[in-house]
């Protein structure tokens, strides 16, 4: 209990500002603390010096003097990275970054994880900076899956030593699940598996083996696929998935190409006499921003 007899977690007092501006998705928990202690954070007009501090609704907060609207519905993006960007919102060095590439029509979001600037393939976006924080944490168990291509000579007994772990340079990696695909001639595609994640953890590893990686694509994180979304376009997780995946409930309206729309009701389906056709990877019910409606004949 507090000093003044109320829960700290209670409704009275409101929700611990850092914990608001993760949800508000400004920035992760830990980067928003950082913005508390470079004191750029002010609670209905006072500086705030503790991430301890509450907030009421009605409460107005401004990072950097802006206005920061209050925590919307949480929602989760499948985005297909391309090679070449930068996974942050403003690069020091002027490279071009994931989130100035994003189509337009999209709410301010944050990375799950990152992936490097020639890495390339699936990347979660959110707009709740708590939840990003909870996806990237390895106790979830979830495997993230690369495809990869790898020049050198492959030994394929050193990538089942793998399973073990293994130490780099005074860096201990958890146990990577790693096969050879194809080889052709001196270059060769991998599916590479870790739950960990490490700073450039993949690429490490290989040029610890010898082998120089060419292409890194991520295909899967966790339960979330790239499937056939094309590179650049953006897709939302839809509300079962959500609800099945993360045990969260989404009441945010589907948007599609900036303009927001809510689906009709589907109409119950008569029973098939026939197993129904294969559905592509990814969400059947959305066309993905910045891809082409794709039209089957």
């Amino acid at each position: 209990m507090s000093e003044d007899g109320k829960d700290a977690a209670s409704p009275e007092r409101g929700e611990r500002i850092a914990k608001w501006l993760a949800r508000a998705g400004i920035a992760s928990r830990r980067d928003a603390e950082q913005l508390i202690a470079e004191g750029v954070v002010t609670l209905n007009g006072q500086k705030v010096e503790t991430p301890a501090t509450f907030v009421s609704p009605g409460d107005a907060v401004l990072v950097s003097g802006r206005l920061v609207g209050a925590p919307e519905a949480t929602r989760l993006f499948r985005y297909h990275k391309p090679d070449g960007l930068v996974t942050t919102h403003k690069d020091p060095q002027g490279r071009p970054t994931v989130f100035e590439k994003l189509p337009a029509g999209l709410p301010r979001l944050v990375s799950v994880g990152r992936l490097d600037l020639t890495s390339e393939g699936l990347l979660l976006l959110t707009n709740d900076g708590a939840l990003a924080r909870k996806l990237e944490l390895p106790s979830n168990g979830w495997l993230r899956r690369y495809r990869v291509r790898v020049h050198g000579r492959v030994n394929e007994g050193a990538l089942a030593w793998l399973a073990r772990g293994i130490t780099v340079d005074g860096v201990k990696y958890g146990p990577i699940q790693a096969g050879l695909d194809s080889r052709q001639g001196t270059n060769a595609w991998l599916t590479v598996s870790l739950q960990e994640g490490k700073n450039r953890e993949v690429r490490r590893v290989m040029q610890h083996l010898e082998l120089h990686v060419t292409r890194l694509i991520r295909v899967a994180y966790g339960p979330f696929q790239l499937g056939t979304l094309p590179p650049g376009a953006v897709e939302e997780v839809n509300a079962r998935t959500m609800r099945e995946q993360l045990g969260i409930r989404s009441a945010a309206p589907r948007i599609q190409r900036g303009i927001e729309r809510t689906l009709p009701p589907r109409e119950p389906e008569a029973p098939r006499s026939r197993p129904p056709r294969a559905r592509r990877a990814g969400d059947p019910h959305l066309t993905p921003w910045g891809a082409k409606p794709r039209t089957d004949k």
